[in-house]
């Protein structure tokens, strides 16, 4: 990779901050985003890229690279945030590049005939478990021991395709693939449980024969990285339930007019409240 993996909690703490800082400014530079589900998931997505996750930014289609895919596809600026941060684009190009017909590269929702390190092109939610579905069959079938990671929203589990693909990795064991619901308890008119009430999810997936982790607050690094750890060893040739890591989070993590309000669901950020919710975010460096 082209920095060193961050292996201790506070290493990983540290970078968080970093990440939220650099797409609160993205966001604001573009002038458009989805700031409370992107802030919701920086823990995990942090975790993921920096310490779990076989994978290169600067080699994204190396052999036996792990598979992670982003479902809830609105969500892309804080994965755009974190490639530029190992490296492979600067801000400055991103901005210039952001859904510019003559040069467009990224997008709102990402595309990856155009950003390389995007496994799997979002737009219309409840596609990713299905496809990582596939792609977990594909590593069987191939012989080839990498791990299938996709992260949902709790809104998208509304769709119905998420329910078939639930079925279909219990049926076929599917050991290599894991799914993280990222419960950040909003979408985009209000509450989850008044829109479309997903729970009890946790007995609802074990029914479709999925081992399941709940993380308490998935905005807290060390449970994360908890969850994290008990994920199977890359082995194609077992068989045996897929992972379903239920992560209750916060829409708008680290900013104090954004926590909690689904209002922050989409939209830009202006100059005032961009510093205030930089000061919020700085306060969350413990060092």
């Amino acid at each position: 990779m082209s920095e060193k993996k961050l292996l201790t909690i506070a290493e990983l703490e540290d970078k968080c901050v970093d990440i939220r800082s650099d797409l609160l400014n993205f966001i604001y530079r573009i002038g458009m985003g989805h700031l409370g589900g992107e802030l919701s998931i920086v823990e995990m997505a942090v975790a993921l890229y920096y310490k779990y996750l076989n994978f290169d930014v600067m080699d994204p289609h190396k052999e036996g690279r792990d598979r992670f895919i982003l479902s809830k596809g609105h969500c892309s600026e804080t994965l755009y945030t974190i490639f530029s941060d190992l490296g492979a684009y600067t801000q400055d190009y991103m901005v210039e590049h952001f859904e510019n017909l003559d040069q467009y590269k990224f997008g709102m929702h990402s595309n990856r005939k155009k950003c390389p390190q995007i496994e799997v092109s979002a737009g219309s939610l409840g596609h990713g478990l299905p496809i990582a579905v596939g792609y977990a069959l594909g590593a069987r079938y191939r012989k080839e021991n990498y791990r299938v990671i996709v992260m949902i929203g709790d809104g998208e589990f509304d769709e119905g395709t998420n329910w078939e693909a639930l079925m279909a990795g219990g049926h076929y064991q599917l050991n290599n693939l894991t799914c993280i619901l990222d419960k950040n308890g909003l979408q985009m008119t209000g509450t989850t449980e008044h829109v479309m009430n997903i729970d009890p999810v946790a007995d609802k997936v074990r029914a479709f024969g999925w081992e399941v982790i709940e993380i308490e607050d998935g905005n807290d690094m060390a449970q994360v990285c908890a969850a994290l750890d008990h994920l199977p060893e890359r082995d194609y040739a077992k068989r045996a339930k897929p992972t379903f890591i239920i992560s209750n989070t916060v829409k708008g993590k680290g900013v104090s007019f954004m926590e909690g309000n689904h209002k922050w669901h989409g939209g830009g950020i202006g100059e005032e409240d961009l510093k205030t919710a930089l000061a919020d975010v700085a306060k969350m460096r413990k060092a």
